[in-house]
């Protein structure tokens, strides 16, 4: 990177750069250091000298950091992963109920790592905000939206499906330790809820969400993984004994699968097992099924387990 091989009108000073990035002197010098860019020549008087590559790099990082990114994320990624960053704030703009913007770049970060292939920066990242907002944070603020921004990503075709697949199987593998570490509540008062989808349903990190958080509410949660055949749902329903089963839908699951399939459940499972459905299906929201309780968001699961809870001690009272 020195500036030796550029002619000079191609490399500017520090106070230029300053100038024209608005990034101050000071700045400049605790990234070198700290980040490893930018990487200034010298010249004959041993002063900083910045390539107008760098120096371009870094105005696109300042805009970035005007929208909300913090330095510690974005300075040291390549100019493709940031220019894909830039893309995504365009086409994603923060919708009303985003709490902060500075979530929606963290999110976008996350993606840039996933782009840039660095599948342990992104598990590491993703664990030390696990530990530090613990696991119901996590989900509700982090995974459901990240998820549809990878989404939202792939379908833009800025994201492959290795790398799609890739988060997955690292947010997937992070709920799972955290699940595990719950402690399991004392016996009574407690539903046991069954967790499944049906045969036509793939997308498991859905089914991992809410199983994060019954979990958290002390459910005792026994996951049968995705695409299960609904007569089996049912004789497991009543194998485990369950109390709840719980069914998760993504956004592209065919409306005539679900509502046949919730109907032919309904009929081979007791009146004494509640039925509680999630996800992004549109169909959940159109027409209310007889029996079938929608939880229209995450933050629904705790209100249905303590109704749940309600109802099951007045029938012991």
């Amino acid at each position: 990177m020195n500036s030796c091989n550029d002619p000079l009108p191609m490399a500017l000073s520090i106070a230029a750069v300053e100038r024209d990035t608005g990034i101050g002197k000071d700045t400049l010098r605790v990234w070198e250091r700290r980040y490893g860019f930018p990487q200034p020549g010298r010249d004959t008087h041993g002063e900083r000298t910045y390539p107008t590559a760098q120096v371009e790099k870094l105005r696109v990082i300042k805009r970035l950091m005007d929208q909300g990114h913090r330095p510690g994320r974005i300075v040291a990624q390549s100019m493709e992963a940031l220019r894909h960053l830039s893309r995504g704030e365009a086409s994603l703009q923060p919708s009303q109920d985003t709490p902060h913007v500075q979530g929606q770049a963290d999110l976008m970060a996350y993606v840039a790592m996933l782009q840039t292939q660095d599948h342990e920066g992104l598990r590491r990242e993703l664990l030390k905000t696990l530990s530090k907002d613990g696991l119901q944070r996590f989900v509700v603020e982090v995974v459901a939206p990240l998820t549809a921004m990878v989404g939202d990503t792939w379908a833009r075709g800025d994201l492959a499906i290795h790398e799609e697949h890739l988060y997955t199987e690292c947010v997937s593998s992070l709920m799972r330790q955290a699940i595990l570490a719950i402690p399991k509540p004392a016996n009574g008062g407690q539903p046991t809820v069954l967790l499944t989808t049906f045969p036509q349903e793939a997308h498991g990190l859905g089914l991992q969400m809410v199983e994060s958080l019954l979990t958290l509410q002390g459910c005792r949660c026994v996951s049968l993984g995705t695409q299960t055949p609904v007569h089996d749902i049912a004789q497991a329903a009543m194998a485990h004994r369950a109390d709840v089963v719980a069914l998760s839908f993504s956004v592209n699951m065919n409306a005539n699968h679900v509502v046949a399939g919730l109907a032919e459940l309904n009929l081979l499972l007791p009146t004494s097992i509640a039925l509680w459905v999630g996800g992004q299906a549109p169909v959940l929201r159109r027409r209310p099924m007889e029996r079938v309780r929608v939880l229209h968001d995450l933050t629904s699961i705790a209100d249905a387990v303590h109704d749940w809870r309600r109802l099951e001690s007045h029938h012991h009272g």
